[in-house]
């Protein structure tokens, strides 16, 4: 399918990012020691500062292969109908949800983090038009804990016809204003990583994918700043993300 996805908004840059917040490079103040992620850098007699990966304004790309299957689980590789993994090379993703205030960062409770992607062959679960209605790999929920992290284990993602690789990502919260708050974003890969792991099996039956990042309209909006970058773990990797949500910014929070 061409051109499933379409995106409404855009994603901050390290440069926008100091523009619009008046920080240093791409990393803000952390408020509070105790609560300091694994994205922090400590430094003796100065504030603890957090790198994010990315500031975040709208950036929806929802697609129509959401389905809010509300599954809480940090494994997403199993049909759990049946308890099956799907084939793939497995990823562990770490990501880490901050909030945005005044310059300060803090860890982010308590957000609904999803994840959904297609299989190593191209397919999404639970869509009836690709045949696969009632099951529902690949998809899972996790709330993030008191440092604002979520972790899951998945597998690197296949490709379909006219998108580039890529992980579909959905955070719900609550704004400043009481509100539902939501953002919605896909995750990408190097054309090298891509590439490379595309010729591993079970991934090669399909082949080279025809479409790559810089010819993905959705990834030109902004996806040079949801680039994962695995490394590797055992037979298979894992990666780390942080992301900065701004909990006033009511069009960023706007149901997709």
């Amino acid at each position: 399918m061409h051109d499933d996805d379409e995106p409404v908004g855009r994603v901050l840059g390290r440069r926008q990012a100091l523009i619009l917040l008046g920080a240093a490079g791409a990393t803000l103040t952390v408020a509070g020691s105790a609560t300091a992620s694994a994205t922090t850098t400590p430094t003796a007699g100065t504030p603890e500062v957090c790198a994010l990966d990315c500031v975040v304004k709208p950036e929806q790309m929802e697609g129509p292969y959401f389905v809010d299957e509300r599954l809480n689980r940090s494994d997403i590789r199993s049909e759990p109908a049946t308890g099956t993994l799907v084939p793939g090379t497995a990823l562990a993703i770490n990501f880490t949800v901050q909030q945005i205030r005044q310059q300060v960062c803090t860890p982010l409770p308590g957000a609904m983090v999803d994840i959904w992607q297609c299989d190593a062959y191209g397919l999404y679960s639970d869509i009836p038009s690709q045949g696969s209605s009632g099951r529902r790999f690949l998809r899972g929920y996790q709330n993030t804990d008191q440092a604002g992290a979520a972790r899951f284990t998945t597998i690197l993602p296949g490709w379909y016809t006219g998108r580039t690789l890529h992980i579909h990502i959905k955070i719900r919260t609550v704004g400043t204003n009481g509100r539902p708050y939501e953002f919605t974003s896909q995750l990408y890969f190097t054309p090298e990583f891509g590439a490379a792991y595309l010729r591993t099996e079970p991934y090669r039956r399909k082949g080279p994918a025809d479409t790559t990042n810089s010819r993905d309209s959705i990834y030109r909006s902004g996806g040079a700043q949801m680039l994962l970058r695995p490394q590797q773990s055992g037979t298979g990797y894992t990666a780390d993300f942080a992301i900065g949500l701004d909990l006033s910014n009511t069009q960023v929070g706007r149901p997709d």
